[in-house]
């Protein structure tokens, strides 16, 4: 225990890991993920949609990879499965203001970065990123492991459906147990590695995140650890929908879907 609460305070290890512990019980901000407390959140939220709103949105389209949508003055795009418009009215994710500020920061500072050319699919991991190594661990804490154990917890079929609801797309990886590209936002897709654990060889599951060689032009690194965090947080909704029956342990994935799912191969070593 003292261990872990010195992982806590320390490291950037997530109080949530421990099943044992009362969050409410933590002191204020110890609870909560990676990211400035609420208020400010709420006040960067508002400072760059003011921004934003400000850009001719009709000439960017075509560099975001989004569409624009002339009757509602705004641009209109996918994120993480939901569709966002964005103009000067406001800024509607499904229909509906989005809950969650640290979503309109995201979204926020992706139109603001003015978009870039299609991603070549030549895929880096973030250590391949010029200047990121300081944030390699935050990557791994809050989007990576996250991911890893959320995939752990459900059935390969289940797996496969909550890939389709992010929009995602099989690839083929012979050593992963699954690969899949997610679009996170038309110019920000994310190649997700994940490799079922084994315990009678003492692996983990493992995920590992990989990044279009010139993802930088799109978004800065602090960003793109955001959008990962992000893609777990939705993973994480859409899995706690998930009905019993399609939880780990469940069966096997239908012939059709094995698309989706590679050998069941060993992690290779961090």
């Amino acid at each position: 225990c003292l261990a872990f609460a010195v992982a806590v305070t320390r490291g950037g290890a997530r109080p949530q890991a421990c099943p044992h512990l009362d969050l409410a019980a933590l002191p204020a901000g110890l609870g909560r993920e990676a990211g400035p407390p609420p208020d400010q959140e709420r006040q960067l939220a508002h400072q760059l949609r003011a921004k934003v709103v400000a850009l001719d949105l009709a000439a960017l389209a075509a560099a975001l990879g989004c569409r624009w949508d002339a009757g509602a003055a705004g641009l209109r795009f996918r994120y993480l499965g939901q569709e966002v418009l964005l103009g000067r009215a406001g800024l509607l994710l499904d229909g509906r203001e989005p809950e969650d500020p640290r979503d309109q920061i995201l979204l926020c500072n992706y139109v603001a970065g003015g978009g870039a050319a299609a991603p070549r699919q030549d895929w880096v991991g973030m250590e391949s990123l010029p200047s990121s190594i300081s944030k390699i661990k935050t990557l791994r804490t809050y989007g990576e492991e996250r991911l890893a154990e959320l995939f752990a917890s459900l059935a390969a079929e289940r797996l496969v459906v909550l890939a389709q609801a992010l929009d995602g797309r099989p690839q083929d990886d012979p050593t992963a147990t699954a690969a899949m590209i997610i679009p996170v936002l038309p110019r920000l897709p994310l190649l997700v590695l994940y490799w079922a654990p084994e315990p009678e060889e003492g692996f983990a599951a493992r995920v590992k995140i990989l990044f279009d060689r010139r993802v930088l032009e799109v978004l800065d690194l602090e960003s793109l650890v955001f959008a990962a965090e992000r893609l777990a947080d939705r993973v994480q909704a859409l899995a706690a929908a998930s009905p019993p029956s399609e939880k780990a342990g469940a069966g096997h994935a239908a012939p059709e879907q094995r698309t989706w799912l590679g050998p069941a191969g060993r992690a290779p070593a961090p």
